[in-house]
C-alpha cells in the first residue's frame, strides 16, 4: 500500500507484498519516475520510506534456493550466502541489495539510495 504524503515524501508499506514487486516500486519512486518532471540525469527530491519490512511474503522455496555471492578480492574466494540466512541476519540490507540492483548502474545510484528509509 502506497501512501503520499507530498510529492516530495512516499510511505510504502511491504506487508503482504513480494520482495521484487516492492523493490522495483521503490527504484521508481527513487528515480521520480512518478513525477511529470522526471529528468534521468537528476538524483532527484524524493524520499521513500518503506514499513513492515519484516512481513514480505516469499513466494515458494526463493528463501532456500536463492543464493547472492560476493569476493573478497583473493584468488578462489568467492563466497556464498543463501537469502534464508541474510534475511534472518539483516532483512533491511537484503531489501537495499535488491533495490541497487534495480537503479540504473551510474553515479546517481548512491545518491538515490540515500533518499531511502527503511522502518521495521
Amino acid at each position: 500500500m502506497i501512501e503520499k504524503k507530498s510529492p516530495n515524501l512516499i510511505i510504502i508499506d511491504a506487508k503482504g507484498q513480494s520482495l521484487g514487486r516492492i523493490a522495483s516500486l521503490i527504484s521508481y519512486y527513487l528515480q521520480e519516475k512518478h513525477l511529470p518532471s522526471y529528468q534521468p540525469n537528476k538524483a532527484g527530491t524524493t524520499m521513500v520510506v518503506v514499513k513492515n519490512l519484516k512481513e514480505i511474503n516469499f513466494k515458494g522455496t526463493k528463501l532456500k534456493v536463492k543464493k547472492y555471492f560476493r569476493h573478497t578480492g583473493y584468488l578462489g574466494h568467492l563466497k556464498e550466502e543463501k537469502l534464508e540466512f541474510l534475511w534472518k541476519k539483516n532483512p533491511k540490507k537484503v531489501l537495499r541489495m535488491a533495490i541497487r540492483g534495480m537503479l540504473p548502474k551510474n553515479k546517481l545510484r548512491d545518491k538515490r539510495l540515500k533518499r531511502l528509509k527503511i522502518e521495521d
